[in-house]
């Protein structure tokens, strides 16, 4: 009998995941209030289960982070052997993501303009606005819980480089999501270990080398258990997305999902087709692990190991490449982050009645290309964004439309993150086509 594939596992547990949270929501809920369930027993006890099963599994991917990012920075830098190579490797691949960032906000801005999911014949939607007025303590006090007092202005974005520079060394090493100090502190060891001659520079490329070979094989081992992992964080997800808040805020759901969509299926393509000149449709099928992880765990930094193995080994991109290219991504290149805030702006305005000019909606995304790198490592970073950008405007009220947004986030954050995720591999696709290697070849790469 013909071995099942990974991805096939994962993509089995997903769908078990799916039923199983479905029965769970329609059999085991007490009332729901606002956007929160109450569960009687037995569904208390099953949601406590999948959240303890996703929750072990999200650890042992960012086990893996630090010393897997860290390594394979440092070992992709120092075997450049000199710096114009960095140098022009940098500009690439900053260039690919402010491009494709803008994109796709641009998608979100056209969309939304479009089907106004705010409104109803051309004046903010009662139903919304009734709900929100009943709720609005509530769901400001959820704002306010998750984002603190610092988002009202652009502090997040300013201190942008003081959270890239850490006071002590072994910071960037710690568990409290330092990504951009750890790619600070690696491109400065790697950059230094170019200009190191002699046996000491042997000795340290060797020794990072083996830790990237490690962290690469604890990866394969963590990968086994992905689709009970999978399965937890997916049913704890299902389990509690069923109440009726969603039917008010369909339109603006479809909103999103459709222009992230397009982001995926059609820009990313395009790119890959035209500037890349690789089938599109090998590099999804490259990816399927990592889209499926993405999607599940709705987290960037903990699908990296899975997408730097991915493009590694299954496309075919250079561990020179892999390992700059895509940690820098997770941090800073946040397509559907970025799409997503520019739409949820938007709809925060139609529905509060707020005129937004030309000049306004240029703000907006202005705002939103920044936010979407200078938040990245902030917990909460969409809401965080979101709000910096509506208090920067100048939309009243805000922030009870925003509370009322998170009872569909879950399942808008799992899709954006599965397109941060493969906007990332795109440009290590575009960049390593850009510096000669064979990518996504036929024999490296077969589709079924």
């Amino acid at each position: 009998m013909r071995k099942i594939k990974p991805w096939v596992w994962i993509l089995i547990a997903m769908v078990v995941a799916l039923i199983v949270g479905g029965i769970i929501n329609k059999t085991c809920v007490v009332s729901d209030k606002g956007a929160d369930l109450e569960f009687n027993q037995t569904g208390t006890t099953l949601v406590s289960i999948f959240d303890y099963i996703g929750t072990l599994f999200m650890n042992l991917l960012k086990m893996v982070i630090v010393p897997l990012v860290f390594s394979s920075i440092v070992v992709g830098i120092a075997g450049l052997g000199k710096t114009d190579g960095f140098a022009r490797l940098g500009v690439k691949t900053v260039a690919y993501y402010a491009m494709t960032s803008l994109i796709a906000i641009l998608i979100g801005l056209t969309l939304v303009n479009l089907i106004q999911p705010g409104l109803v014949d051309g004046k903010p939607n009662e139903a919304i606005k009734s709900q929100i007025e009943s709720k609005e303590a509530e769901y400001s006090g959820k704002v306010s819980a998750k984002i603190g007092d610092t988002s009202k202005d652009m502090g997040a974005v300013r201190d942008l480089f003081l959270r890239m520079v850490p006071q002590n060394v072994f910071e960037a090493f710690g568990a409290n999501n330092k990504m951009l100090s750890l790619i600070f502190v690696a491109l400065l060891t790697g950059i230094g270990m170019i200009f190191i001659s002699g046996s000491g520079r042997g000795a340290l490329l060797g020794f990072f080398e083996g830790v990237n070979e490690l962290a690469m094989l604890i990866t394969n081992w963590v990968m086994f258990l992905a689709p009970i992992g999978v399965f937890g964080l997916v049913a704890e997800t299902v389990s509690q997305t069923g109440f009726p808040i969603i039917q008010l805020l369909a339109k603006y759901f479809g909103v999103v999902l459709a222009a992230l969509l397009i982001h995926l299926l059609v820009v990313m393509p395009l790119i890959l087709f035209f500037i890349a000149k690789v089938n599109p449709w090998r590099h999804f099928w490259a990816m399927r692990n990592a889209l499926l992880t993405a999607f599940s765990t709705s987290s960037s930094s903990a699908t990296l190991p899975i997408t730097m193995r991915a493009l590694r080994e299954k496309a075919g991109a250079s561990k020179r490449v892999t390992s700059f290219v895509l940690p820098l991504g997770a941090t800073v290149n946040m397509d559907g982050t970025a799409l997503y805030e520019c739409v949820a702006v938007m709809f925060v305005a139609q529905v509060l009645g707020f005129d937004m000019s030309f000049g306004v909606q240029f703000t907006v995304v202005t705002l939103a290309l920044l936010t979407s790198i200078g938040v990245a490592g902030v917990p909460s970073a969409s809401l965080v964004a979101i709000t910096i950008i509506v208090y920067n405007v100048g939309i009243p009220g805000a922030e009870a439309v925003i509370g009322l947004l998170l009872a569909v986030d879950r399942p808008l954050d799992m899709t954006r993150t599965a397109v941060n995720v493969f906007s990332d591999s795109c440009g290590g696709i575009v960049i390593a086509k850009s510096e000669g290697e064979d990518v996504l070849s036929i024999k490296r790469n077969e589709a079924p």
